[in-house]
């Protein structure tokens, strides 16, 4: 069964640099981090302390509150280092990985079982980490009941990994995946693909497929999401990544965790943009090595795609969510009197003093500056212009800001995630932190209300 959904209210972003339709191996990494702060309110408790040796698949660290929940290690090797912050917190758990890599096997798992022994499965083998929730948007609780499940397999950000050519050849694991997701719920596995897609997502059974087209924000989950089944008071739906649904199948198919993922380099400052084929928790050095940066020392690399992700150092590493590797040059320049000149190398929803409405196909070499100072809300109604969803923008961040609970509620707070307002943040002429914000209005209704 397909649906199709149409976007009118959004924003293309079309930057230089996408990734070439080529895929290669990344130069294999000698260590591997997995950080905490990925999964977002877990509360770890270690169980691999350094100098731990480790199976790929073989359990880290579990949940605090509720111990079946695992976190994995993506290779074999041994535990080098623990990274501690304030109060013992653990920043970091750091696998020195081996030459020769071993799995722990979990056994090939029977598709036809009950949902409790699904859960269990998915729980103990460290693939509950990829499965997401809303409200809040953080790993879903294992004793909630989603009322449905949603699935993006259109990437519409800029610069994002072309899904339909990283999944391709995975209609097995994607297949297994959704048919175990699918008894977790009685609402149904519900997936968007582009409208005219060749997605491996397509046409996979005990699915429900939506052909969404339009501008960005349309590939993602939230949109979906609202324009399917809103989330209300009370329920909860759970969201998973597409990449995430092949490491899924691939364990309950052959019973082994295997974290390898297909990570786009992108961005204007990288001189070949292409496909690696690496591991969760990767070295960022063994991608953007000797084929990074044009403009040497002064670029930013990013961890996710320009709207969402987040800044990493050459020598930092790949977060636990993210299928690309973004590197654009670092906004530190100033221009004299830019304020007052006519502008044709700048993304604008406004055709005041700015001429990229005139080549809709143009692709811009943005960096990161925000061309401007914080300041306070101004009301220009340019948010709506670009948010699709069934929520008003403006308001609900004032209402975060003020943190006024019943207010958040009402205004559609259980649905949103901080992804579902970067576009919003990009056009804000007022350069408030609109995800940041979000992010903290979702904690502090998770704090008060749970």
């Amino acid at each position: 069964m397909s649906k199709d959904i149409k976007i009118k209210k959004g924003l293309d972003i079309k930057l230089v640099g996408e990734a070439e339709k080529a895929t290669e191996n990344a130069i294999i990494s000698n260590f591997y981090s997995i950080r905490p702060e990925d999964f977002h309110t877990i509360i770890p408790k270690l169980v691999a302390k350094e100098g731990t040796r480790v199976k790929a698949g073989e359990t880290l660290f579990y949940n605090k509150d509720n111990e079946a929940m695992k976190f994995v290690s993506p290779v074999s090797g041994e535990v080098t280092e623990v990274q501690r912050g304030p109060r013992r917190r653990i920043d970091a758990v750091k696998i020195t990985a081996d030459k020769e890599q071993t799995y722990l096997d979990h056994g090939k798992f029977d598709l036809n079982s009950d949902a409790e022994k699904t859960k269990a499965h998915l729980l103990a083998t460290g693939c509950w980490s990829f499965i997401k929730q809303r409200p809040y948007d953080v790993v879903a609780k294992a004793d909630s009941t989603p009322k449905a499940i949603f699935i993006s397999g259109y990437a519409s950000a800029p610069l994002a990994a072309d899904l339909d050519y990283t999944l391709a050849g995975k209609e097995a694991e994607l297949q297994a995946a959704v048919t175990a997701l699918a008894k977790l719920t009685e609402g149904g596995v519900h997936v968007s693909v582009g409208k005219n897609s060749n997605s491996p997502l397509a046409n996979l059974q005990n699915t429900i497929t939506h052909k969404v087209s339009g501008p960005h924000p349309s590939g993602n989950v939230g949109t979906l999401i609202n324009k399917v089944n809103p989330v209300n008071k009370g329920e909860t739906v759970w969201t998973v990544n597409a990449q995430d649904l092949v490491i899924i199948g691939e364990l309950l198919l052959t019973g082994k965790f295997n974290a390898e993922r297909i990570i786009a380099l992108a961005g204007s400052s990288v001189k070949k943009p292409r496909y690696f084929r690496t591991k969760l928790g990767s070295e960022i050095a063994t991608m953007i090595y000797d084929n990074g940066v044009e403009r040497e020392g002064n670029d930013r690399i990013i961890s996710g795609n320009v709207l969402t992700g987040k800044q990493v150092q050459p020598d930092g590493y790949l977060d636990y969510y993210s299928n690309v590797i973004t590197v654009i040059p670092e906004g530190d320049d100033y221009e004299l009197f830019g304020w007052n000149k006519p502008v044709f190398n700048k993304i604008s929803t406004s055709r005041a003093m700015t001429f990229s409405w005139l080549n809709p196909k143009k692709k811009y070499d943005l960096n990161t500056n925000t061309n401007g100072e914080h300041r306070a809300f101004v009301t220009t109604g340019t948010y709506e212009e670009v948010f699709p969803l069934d929520i008003y923008p403006m308001q609900i961040l004032k209402a975060c800001m003020y943190k006024d609970l019943d207010e958040m509620e009402a205004l559609g707070m259980y649905e949103v995630a901080p992804e579902d307002f970067a576009l919003t943040e990009f056009v804000c002429v007022s350069k408030q932190p609109h995800q940041k914000i979000i992010r903290e209005g979702l904690d502090l209704m998770l704090k008060e209300i749970g």
